[in-house]
């Protein structure tokens, strides 16, 4: 099935006659199937090619439908999103896959093993089929990632990015073009680095796993801002100490600083760092929403940068928008280091594309050698 659906395929990246992004809703619900379309297709950037209540009837109408987009559903009938989820792959390994489920804990575990896969990212879905009618943050998450994700896949494969997308939320996460021009990297600042500072949004779980892995272990301490409910960040923290190596927890009030040890801001706080008895200890809060995030990269770097001053090294992966770019000038200009992680291996490349296009950067790389990039640094090895 796979060669000839694919041999049929235009070389432009399967953009659709109209420019519109193409959609598939895999969902038990018909209700929601229908709550979803009605949303997304009133974004003229997004047309709803098909639906399909169970992942084997998504997989037989696949190659009809020729989505780009697929929003997935975890527990249905007959095949389920988890099993459905590498069968799509193995049709067109080209197709994004975003996952919708209900926020439990097991729901965030089989989310977090999606991920893993391949999935590009997920939305968490309100409990109930009321909830989802009313919630407007859902819908507005749910279409500012369905275009986000297919903009920024069509830029690497060649395709045209659809001009004129409705949704407000969307202008915050505009894909950065290839066509930028290159912007010329500042020089690492000299002197050593007390505290690695990592920021991370769409795609970032996976991104983050690779960085670990192959950072290997290193005498300061690390914080992490994930943008994540809560359900899913203690989750995330127990995938990546199984995975990597590293002690890894999900933020506590109060937690003191450990080398070693990596802290991950929890879902619906923001984390920031503040001197108290002599040491440097985790202050969670509950402030507003920055870049439309809680937690947000913007508290967190800011307060590193009171504390710690010119011995931070930030790092910011892949992710929709800009979260992180006002406080990384600040970072930066107090003597900081900065990297990002490059276009090419970015599920989105909008938070690290801003910090690069802003000229923050001393290095922009490919996420397998970000980790060994950090490493190299804090060693304090020549450039």
């Amino acid at each position: 099935m796979q060669s000839n659906y694919l041999k049929n395929k235009e070389d432009t990246g399967r953009v659709a006659r109209s420019g519109q992004y193409r959609v598939m809703i895999v969902d038990d619900s018909a209700v929601i199937r229908g709550l979803m379309s009605k949303w997304l297709s009133e974004d003229p950037a997004i047309q709803i090619v098909g639906t399909a209540g169970n992942g084997e009837m998504a997989l037989t109408s696949m190659p009809r439908f020729d989505p780009e987009i697929i929003i997935l559903d975890i527990e249905m009938p007959v095949m389920d999103g988890l099993t459905a989820l590498p069968k799509f792959f193995e049709i067109d390994p080209k197709v994004k896959v975003i996952m919708a489920s209900t926020l439990t804990g097991r729901n965030a575990e089989i989310s977090m093993r999606a991920l893993s896969m391949g999935a590009s990212d997920y939305v968490a879905k309100p409990t109930s089929n009321r909830e989802v009618a009313t919630s407007m943050s859902f819908q507005e998450e749910l279409i500012s990632k369905v275009i986000s994700i297919a903009a920024a896949s069509r830029l690497r494969n060649g395709g045209k990015v659809f001009h004129g997308a409705k949704s407000l939320i969307d202008k915050q996460f505009t894909p950065l073009s290839k066509a930028n021009p290159v912007v010329e990297k500042r020089k690492f600042s000299r002197g050593k680095s007390s505290i690695l500072a990592i920021g991370s949004s769409t795609g970032g779980p996976q991104a983050l796993l690779t960085v670990l892995k192959n950072l290997g272990s290193v005498n300061v301490p690390v914080v992490i801002t994930q943008h994540m409910p809560a359900t899913f960040t203690s989750i995330l923290a127990k995938h990546l100490t199984q995975s990597t190596g590293f002690d890894c927890k999900e933020a506590e009030d109060g937690d003191r600083l450990e080398n070693g040890k990596v802290y991950i801001a929890p879902g619906d706080f923001h984390l920031t760092v503040v001197e108290k008895g002599g040491g440097k200890v985790i202050a969670l809060n509950q402030e507003p929403p920055e870049n439309f995030c809680r937690p947000s990269v913007e508290p967190m770097f800011r307060s590193l940068t009171k504390v710690y001053g010119p011995e931070v090294f930030a790092v910011i992966l892949t992710g929709m928008g800009h979260d992180g770019l006002n406080a990384s000038r600040e970072l930066v200009e107090a003597g900081g280091k900065l990297i990002a992680q490059d276009e090419e291996t970015s599920v989105v490349w909008g938070m690290p594309g801003a910090v690069s296009n802003a000229g923050l950067c001393s290095g922009i790389y490919p996420l397998d050698q970000i980790g060994s990039k950090i490493k190299e640094k804090l060693m304090g090895l020549p450039q």
